[in-house]
């Protein structure tokens, strides 16, 4: 098969603190991670986004993400997995028929519902969402979904307005939600997936995209922030929730599995001019919404 992959010039130093890094056990059936030619790809899938949002009591904040992605020009099928959820999100849910909803109970955690939503995808790509976002837009799809679809990266990952100071300093938000990967990516690790923790999902991937070395487009959010978990739950509520994220982290990677692993992504990361970027992506959204006129009138 012919690797399409983008040239990657990477420093010799990079490489060879890369070659020790842990790299997920190997498997007789998983599929390659190189890009696939179009003549193996469906015609009707190829290019296509699946998106899939996970959702657990998030009927106050839901709505936002919703409005984004519901009949985006860019997304093929939008999934929402309802993780056990015990608040009105399914109710709300009920308004958008033309997304698919798939619903569980008890909760299970937000690596299990990927897991869950991953299985049912039919796209070439998937995007990867949260639901807790505020102030996202159409457009801030359109910027997630372009530097993968336009072959300019294998992966594309989003860098929140409140993401963590020393993620905007590096220049790379490593456990965001909000990214866009291969699909066979995602589709070959959902039994891994769904033994891990409930929080370790966004490490794990990580150690994937670095196993194959798959180049990163950091994509800039600026108007874009995700609900902290003590707005949602209460500050001691929270700050024990935000430990176990930490803690499920780093039950899948060491402490210093995580320093290599941010190290190998920073190698991968692909930065454009961000004036000729900006430029290419408000062409591209201004394509997509005279393509959804056109299909309304």
């Amino acid at each position: 098969m012919r690797d399409d992959r983008p040239n990657r010039p990477l420093k010799i130093v990079w490489a060879k603190m890369t070659e020790s890094f842990p790299r997920p056990a190997a498997s007789a059936d998983r599929p390659s991670l190189a890009i696939a030619h179009e003549s193996d790809l469906p015609r009707t899938l190829k290019g296509r986004i699946s998106c899939v949002v996970c959702a657990y009591n998030e009927a106050e904040r839901i709505g936002a993400i919703l409005e984004a992605v519901h009949r985006h020009p860019a997304l093929h099928e939008v999934i929402v997995v309802n993780d056990g959820s015990t608040d009105a999100t399914e109710a709300l849910l009920a308004g958008y028929p033309q997304i698919r909803v798939v619903s569980y109970s008890p909760n299970r955690g937000k690596t299990y519902a990927l897991s869950r939503g991953i299985a049912l995808t039919m796209g070439e790509y998937l995007m990867l969402l949260d639901a807790d976002l505020a102030g996202v837009r159409p457009s801030d799809i359109q910027a997630l979904a372009d530097p993968v679809v336009q072959g300019w990266a294998h992966v594309s990952i989003s860098l929140r307005a409140n993401s963590l100071a020393i993620y905007r300093g590096v220049g790379l938000d490593f456990v965001s939600g909000e990214r866009v990967i291969p699909a066979r990516l995602g589709r070959e690790a959902i039994a891994q997936m769904q033994r891990l923790p409930r929080w370790g999902g966004e490490a794990f991937l990580n150690g994937l995209i670095t196993r194959d070395k798959l180049t990163i487009a950091v994509v800039d959010w600026p108007g874009v922030f995700n609900i902290r978990k003590f707005h949602k739950v209460g500050r001691w509520r929270g700050v024990w929730e935000e430990f176990a994220m930490t803690f499920d982290a780093l039950r899948v990677l060491s402490p210093w599995g995580v320093v290599r692993q941010n190290l190998a992504m920073l190698s991968l990361v692909r930065r454009p001019a961000p004036a000729r970027w900006a430029a290419q992506t408000e062409m591209s959204w201004t394509r997509s919404l005279n393509r959804r006129r056109r299909t309304s009138q």
